[in-house]
């Protein structure tokens, strides 16, 4: 290792992941002085506080001796060790992958980065060279959309760098190989130029449209949306992923919005480019964008960096797509909100509308105010789980309730869960005193149980999770193996209610081929296919494996190492991958076998927690009633009827047990016939 070199991808994960709090903390007391932190600088001999920590910047600076730096600068200064050893002790204290590059590596890296310069030269003189065409006399048509239809001012335009790019085939082509001497390659690979069918030349991406630079936290230009004028589709054509454009690590805005965001402790997500521009010509300059896809915990992390309080709100469309994005977005943030270390709040602007047109017809102080009442993410899935549901329809009324218990049992046992159990009563009771408090203490016993069932490991047996997880591991591997089949399999999934892997490295990498999928296909069409509505047409040609192999050694994932086995499958594997519908009922089976059996587990415990009544003293209970005329009183029945009414709780979970067991054994029939080959060769 002292003769390797370590890879930009370590040195960048390690500034990425050491928190400048945590490093000079372990050296240094310090002390929160409003959003930063104070202590006595380790540098000179110091008598009062004068080293100031930002955990914003990630950066410390000494006003007495002016030393200051990130992380690894204050530890190479600190305990005078070298660059290396420096971010090799903090990969391992973040368990950041370390990698090394020889010699030959160390010369293509140079070249790598010498192209990463010429990519941004050539993004950035096409930036130019479109903000020059919107001012020429072909750009009257975008320009005339920009100020009349958007109502955007000249100085905003300028802001962003707005520009147009001329209807014709390859104007940018030309200028840039004739004037500024690039080739037709290096602007392929920047996202600028697509390669002719017949491999005959190129011709321009972007054609006929209002031209949005994206920029990076530098400022630099990194890749492009073009919005269509005429109506031809797609509406908004985005740069395709490049060596310096990844759309999961950056937001639209945000070198323009961070101020801002530090200053006000607030960042606003929206949806769109022309919502993010409207609102900072609004004044509202803490508004950043995603890029197209799903929010990523990556752009999370980012904003989290900026803002001391982790406030975030999102303002997406109030359509199904917009629904589904806050969604998966709360998601990928879940675990930090409940534990209160991010502040999660969804905005759902009137009528539909997104913030472009709510600022047209209200202003921006009517945009301020709903900001600053937005509800909370739980709040919100609250609201959404009982929105366009009429309670007074008992199927309906079920529904909402099963949506509601499995939102409450992700909080932990505590005040907060309490609150919101008596909330949510309130709501399903419709202002029925008694009757809201039987709902909640009704809801408190599903909540329990539904955390028992999905979340407790107290009902695992020894073996369940190792089970578990290779059942999961088959799952993925068939699914990255079997692209015919991947259809089916979200069908089977979702009808299993077994789309929610339960060993946490299966749910991050099932998420990750989610998000590819989605950015390949569209978002909303993997739910029509796990609906059984849509036939999957595509999911097919995705080479899942490159796609997700290419994606985690970009996000430097650890991630990775756990993929290696499912791109490898062994001899037995492969005589399963050969008969994929058996297999993956079998599986299914297995996994759900496994489910029923914990929940036969909680079954057993509560009814054994009942105390039963006895037929002895259900007579008791008669007799005690003083009915002096007992003549014409089936008196059997009556007494039957007591042993019910008094054994209901112990009586129905005995129920339910015996149902469980039942469907158990349905499933054992399923699971024998999916794995009758595997068990053949087994033997």
């Amino acid at each position: 290792m002292a003769n390797a070199r370590l890879h930009p991808r370590t040195i960048d994960a390690v500034k990425e992941r050491a928190d400048i709090v945590d490093v000079v903390g372990d050296h240094v007391v310090l002390k929160k002085k409003g959003r930063e932190f104070v202590g006595i600088c380790p540098f000179h001999d110091d008598s009062k506080p004068s080293m100031t920590v930002s955990p914003a910047k990630q950066f410390y600076y000494c006003f007495s001796c002016g030393a200051g730096g990130n992380s690894i600068k204050f530890l190479m200064e600190f305990q005078r060790q070298s660059f290396s050893d420096v971010v090799l002790d903090l990969a391992r204290r973040y368990q950041v992958p370390v990698e090394t590059v020889d010699g030959p590596q160390q010369e293509r890296l140079k070249q790598q980065l010498s192209r990463r310069e010429k990519l941004q030269r050539a993004l950035a003189l096409a930036a130019g060279w479109f903000r020059s065409q919107l001012r020429s006399t072909t750009g009257e048509q975008a320009l005339a959309y920009l100020t009349e239809a958007r109502g955007l001012t000249l100085a905003t335009q300028e802001t962003f760098g707005l520009g147009y790019a001329p209807d014709q085939w390859d104007s940018l082509l030309n200028h840039l190989q004739q004037v500024e001497g690039l080739s037709a390659e290096l602007l392929e690979a920047a996202g600028l130029v697509v390669p002719r069918k017949g491999g005959n030349g190129f011709y321009d991406r972007f054609r006929h449209r209002v031209m949005v630079p994206i920029h990076d936290r530098q400022g630099r230009v990194i890749g492009f949306g073009g919005r269509s004028l005429d109506g031809s589709e797609p509406k908004y054509l985005n740069s395709p992923e490049t060596e310096v454009f990844e759309k999961g690590k950056h937001l639209f805005g945000l070198d323009k919005a961070t101020n801002t965001i530090r200053k006000q402790d607030r960042a606003v997500v929206v949806e769109g480019y022309f919502d993010v521009i409207a609102l900072h010509a609004a004044g509202i300059t803490n508004a950043v964008a995603s890029l197209g896809t799903a929010l990523s915990s990556q752009q999370i992390t980012q904003l989290c960096r900026v803002t001391d309080g982790k406030r975030i709100v999102l303002n997406f469309d109030a359509d199904g797509a917009g629904v589904r994005a806050a969604n998966r977005a709360i998601g990928e943030v879940e675990q930090l909100a409940l534990q209160g270390q991010l502040e999660l709040r969804v905005l759902h602007l009137p009528s539909g509308k997104d913030p472009d047109e709510f600022l047209k017809d209200h202003g921006a102080g009517d945009y301020r105010a709903l900001l600053d009442q937005a509800p909370l993410w739980l709040d919100w899935q609250i609201e959404q789980a009982l929105a366009d549901r009429d309670l007074a329809k008992a199927d309906q009324f079920q529904q909402a309730v099963s949506a509601l218990v499995a939102l409450l049992g992700k909080l932990p046992q505590s005040a907060v869960r309490t609150h919101y159990l008596q909330r949510v009563a309130e709501r399903l009771s419709g202002g029925q005193g008694r009757l809201a408090l039987q709902l909640e203490d009704d809801l408190r016993q599903q909540v329990k149980g539904q955390r028992w069932h999905g979340r407790s490991s107290r009902h695992d047996q020894p073996g369940d999770t190792s089970q578990r997880e290779r059942c999961e591991a088959d799952l993925l591997r068939l699914y990255l193996h079997a692209p015919r089949y991947r259809g089916t399999i979200r069908q089977e999934l979702r009808q299993r209610e077994l789309e929610d892997f339960a060993i946490p490295h299966h749910r991050l990498l099932w998420a990750s081929l989610t998000e590819l999928e989605e950015t390949n296909l569209g978002v909303g069409r993997l739910e029509s296919i796990s609906h059984g509505e849509d036939d999957g047409d595509g999911l097919d040609g995705l080479d899942l494996p490159r796609l997700l192999t290419d994606q985690l050694l970009l996000e430097n994932s650890p991630l990775l190492s756990r993929l290696t086995p499912l791109l490898e499958p062994g001899e037995l594997e492969r005589v399963a991958l050969a008969e994929p519908l058996e297999q993956l009922r079998g599986l299914a089976a297995l996994l759900e076998r496994q489910k029923s059996f914990k929940r036969c587990r909680h079954l057993l415990e509560a009814w054994g927690g009942q105390r039963l009544q006895t037929l002895e003293a259900c007579i008791s209970v008669l007799v005690q009633d003083n009915q002096e005329d007992q003549q014409g009183v089936d008196m059997e029945g009556r007494i039957e009827q007591l042993f019910e009414e008094l054994n209901r709780d112990a009586l129905h979970y005995q129920e339910l047990y015996y149902s469980e067991r039942k469907h158990i054994q349905h499933l054992d029939q399923q699971r024998r016939g999916g794995f009758q080959t595997i068990d053949a060769l087994s033997a």
